[in-house]
Formats: C-alpha cells, sequence, structure tokens
C-alpha cells in the first residue's frame, strides 16, 4: 500500500533535484512525464480503494476528460499543424524553416493513405511487414523524445533567478531594414531590462548588460552595437551596457561573451542569458561549453510561431545527437528484420 505514494515522492524527489542540478535537462521532462504516470496511479489506487463514492466519480470524470482530450489531439494534430503551418506562411517570411509545420502536418494527413498503397498493394510480404514494424517503433520513439523534449523545454522555463548577478548576456536574433530591432529581439532585451531594473532594485547591484550579435550580410551594422542603442534609448546607464559585435551564432555569441566577461573580471558562473522561452534549452549546454555554468530567462514568443520554433529546436537537438539516434534507428531495423524472418 506504501508503495504506491513512494513512487510519486521518489519521482518528484528526482525531479527537483535533477532541476537543480540542471535547469535544461532532458531527465527533466522525463521525471515529470513520470511524475504525472505515479500522479495518475496514486488517484488510481486511492479512488478504488476508498469508500467515499465521490472520489470514483471525480476521477472517472477526470478521466474521460483526458481521455477525450487526448483523443481529439490525436485526431486532429495533422489539421492543427497545417493550420499552425498557414499562420506561420502568412505572417513570416517562406522560408523552409517556417513550412516545417505545415510540411508535417501534410505528410501526417496524408501517411494512412501512402501506407495502405506502398506497404499492402506495392510490397510483397514479409518486407510490407518488416516496414511497416520499422515504422511502427520509430513514429513511438519520436513521439517520445519529442514529448519528453517539449516537456524539458517547458520546465527549464521556471527558473528564476536571484538578483545578484553580475551579468546578464543578451543574444541577438537579427535587425530589421538592416539597422532597427526587430519585435523579436526587443522581447529579448526588454526581458534583460526588466530583470536589470528590479535587481537594482533588489539590491542596488547593477549586473552588466552584454548584447550580444555581429554583422549579417543583409545588416547596416551589428545586431550587438544596435541592441546596445536600444538598451541606452530605454534609460539604461551607458556604463552598464556593452556591445559584443563579433559573433555569428549562438555558439559565438557565448564563446565571445566570455571574453567580455573576463575582461571585466566578472564571476563567469554568476549570471544569465536572455533568449526566447523556446531556445532557453539548447542555448543552455552552449552556455557551458564557453565555460560558463549559468541559466536563461525566456521572452515570450507569438503563439502561433511556437510549435514551429519547438519543432526547429527538437530537430537541433536530434543533429547534435545523430549518432545516437542513428544507433537506435539502426536496431530498430534489426529487431524488424529479425522479428519477421
Amino acid at each position: 500500500m506504501y508503495f504506491i505514494p513512494l513512487t510519486l515522492i521518489i519521482c518528484i524527489g528526482l525531479l527537483c533535484w535533477s532541476f537543480h542540478k540542471n535547469k535544461a535537462s532532458f531527465w527533466n521532462g522525463f521525471l515529470f512525464l513520470l511524475s504525472v504516470f505515479a500522479l495518475t496511479g496514486n488517484v488510481m489506487f486511492f479512488s478504488l480503494i476508498s469508500s467515499i463514492s465521490i472520489l470514483h466519480v471525480v476521477f472517472l470524470v477526470l478521466a474521460l476528460a483526458i481521455m477525450i482530450i487526448l483523443t481529439l489531439i490525436y485526431a486532429l494534430h495533422a489539421v492543427l499543424l497545417i493550420w499552425n503551418g498557414i499562420i506561420v506562411w502568412r505572417r513570416e517570411s517562406h522560408s523552409l524553416a517556417n513550412l516545417l509545420t505545415l510540411i508535417i502536418g501534410v505528410f501526417l494527413l496524408i501517411y494512412p493513405l501512402l501506407s495502405f498503397l506502398f506497404l499492402r498493394k506495392l510490397i510483397p510480404k514479409p518486407y510490407n511487414l518488416m516496414i511497416e514494424h520499422f515504422t511502427e517503433m520509430s513514429s513511438f520513439y519520436m513521439i517520445s523524445i519529442f514529448l519528453i523534449f517539449s516537456l524539458s523545454v517547458w520546465i527549464c522555463n521556471f527558473y528564476r533567478p536571484k538578483p545578484d548577478k553580475d551579468f546578464i548576456i543578451v543574444l541577438g536574433a537579427g535587425l530589421l531594414n538592416g539597422n532597427e530591432v526587430s519585435p523579436l529581439l526587443a522581447s529579448r532585451i526588454d526581458r534583460a531590462i526588466d530583470f536589470y531594473q528590479s535587481q537594482i532594485s533588489v539590491s542596488d547591484k547593477h549586473p552588466l548588460i552584454i548584447c550580444s550579435g555581429g554583422q549579417g550580410d543583409d545588416e547596416k551594422i551589428p545586431e550587438g552595437v544596435a541592441m546596445r542603442d536600444y538598451v541606452i534609448q530605454r534609460g539604461i546607464n551607458p556604463d552598464d551596457v556593452v556591445a559584443e559585435d563579433k559573433s555569428v551564432n549562438t555558439i559565438q555569441n557565448f564563446a565571445f561573451s566570455k571574453k567580455i566577461v573576463d575582461r571585466y573580471k566578472l564571476d563567469p558562473n554568476n549570471g544569465i542569458f536572455v533568449s526566447n522561452n523556446y531556445h532557453i534549452y539548447r542555448a543552455t549546454a552552449y552556455a557551458k561549453n564557453a565555460g560558463m555554468k549559468i541559466s536563461g530567462i525566456g521572452s515570450k514568443t507569438s503563439g502561433f510561431f511556437l510549435p514551429n520554433a519547438i519543432i526547429r529546436e527538437f530537430i537541433a537537438i536530434l543533429m547534435k545527437h545523430k549518432l545516437a539516434n542513428l544507433l537506435i534507428i539502426l536496431l530498430f531495423i534489426v529487431i524488424s528484420v529479425v522479428e519477421k524472418l
């Protein structure tokens, strides 16, 4: 009887410990999912052994509601992705990256037909069964790690830094018309300014704001310079703002910002960085690789763009661990062949 509630306590305890050790860890999403399963198991168990009939009714209603919601999401996920892809197409540039949700949605919509035509009609047995089994295992694997990844991204945005930081790194995000701060970039800078001002009001300690971003081919000035000008225009003391104007990607953002931190003789582990909420998870690893054990705080992202951004981040994580994922896919191939021969 005590084993079931103990599993919930252990899962929550491990989740808290994992989050404390690393705010952006894949284990956070995995342990959160286990905690949800453990909580569900506890509710089921105690509702069944309880003599209070109202608990049975409450659990039944909750279970039905969850089942209906999950069924609707599964049944409509392709349509929702296509709808989101159309919105992104209308509001953003027509790049391949911005078409991800549309492409995935269309594929999911026509996949059952393609599966029926190719696997059942054109490919002879047992090869069609091998491909079908491989597809099922691969789909389950990809959906599972995407769910855990999405939960990990969500969890890492719960980080609330103490108001004692030495520096704030703001990651660049492109300029409008070659010299103007875009709304997306402005949201990052405003988030950094809010923390800067709240820290001063609490501790009177002025963190150094590092505006990080180089000059792209279509930009008239470096992003870091435009960002610094934006910060100063918001009334921030110019002595508390510095521009890093050489980086061309997130890895260089942190590597070159680390040099500024060292030049100012600041503690490289007593700072934060600011990016959009979907980007915090991956950026944390880059900060650590640059020699800074710091976490990030995220600015809000437009709801219509968030699914596309999460998928892009997920693909980037897959590519970062491509060897491990390739080995798993090869394992699925071996299992499919051995089982169907």
